[in-house]
């Protein structure tokens, strides 16, 4: 089926000189609001990756200081009141696009502002880390609009947020701030409106100047252990392959010889 037209826009910055590369959601006037074209080109942009040098550290963020308000409902009509048409939006282009951040071996860091709801909030569980402002807010209260959301987004969102919250962000329809959805595991961080770029970067910043090689391995067994599946050691045993690597070997010899690690 071919997607619905619109300006929204999700664009990928390429890796700076610490390595940090950003991926942009733009929907002027919208409060970023997804499209379906958004959520095609976030997909495609997170296939392009294994095609080109992996950066560091991908920050995902809003523009114009706001995450991501929901989704386009002026679109809404377009495949909403058809059953094919809406199976084909929710399993052929949301989930996958969603499963991409999952499947994503580079940490991924939610840079927080404003409405985080919805499809946004969907977008931040796939991120591995959640740095939010103070005056930020946080659901999925559809269910005032007259639809649930679609099983394999309550799958992926489950598995982060827990089932207990999502639960009562559904059921309840409900809208939490900052505060109350770091105290509910929903968030890594807190800081200051004004902060959160600053403090995204600073975390980005921290996680380029360590191996690529350990945070890569260490995203694809906790992504193992997220799934659940069975934990044998002749699928264990393909992870220690690190063992001889360089960058294994320059981390210890760092450590013993006193000086900062150089992974290249």
């Amino acid at each position: 089926m071919n997607a619905p037209s619109s300006s929204g826009q999700v664009q990928f910055q390429a890796a700076d000189s610490d390595g940090i590369a950003r991926l942009v959601l733009s929907h002027p006037g919208k409060l970023n609001a997804l499209n379906v074209a958004m959520w095609q080109q976030l997909r495609g942009h997170l296939q392009a990756l294994a095609d080109q040098p992996l950066p560091r550290v991908i920050l995902v963020q809003g523009a114009d200081g706001q995450f991501v308000a929901g989704g386009d409902i002026a679109e809404f009509p377009q495949f909403r009141f058809d059953a094919e048409r809406l199976a084909w939006f929710h399993e052929d282009v949301v989930a996958p696009a969603l499963q991409a951040l999952i499947d994503c071996d580079v940490p991924l860091i939610a840079q927080i502002e404003g409405a985080c709801v919805g499809g946004g909030l969907e977008i931040a569980a796939c991120c591995d880390i959640r740095i939010a402002g103070q005056g930020s807010r946080f659901g999925v209260p559809i269910a005032k609009l007259g639809f649930p959301m679609a099983p394999l987004e309550i799958e992926i969102v489950a598995r982060v947020i827990g089932e207990t919250v999502l639960r009562e962000l559904l059921l309840e329809a409900r809208v939490m701030g900052a505060d109350e959805a770091l105290a509910r595991g929903l968030l890594s961080r807190v800081v200051a409106d004004a902060e959160v770029a600053a403090e995204a970067r600073s975390s980005a910043r921290r996680m380029a100047q360590l191996s690529p090689q350990a945070l890569r391995l260490n995203k694809q067994a906790l992504r193992q252990f997220a799934a659940g599946r069975p934990s044998l050691r002749a699928e264990r045993e393909p992870h220690y392959a690190y063992a001889p690597s360089a960058e294994h070997r320059e981390g210890l010899a760092a450590f013993n010889e006193r000086r900062p690690a150089r992974f290249d």
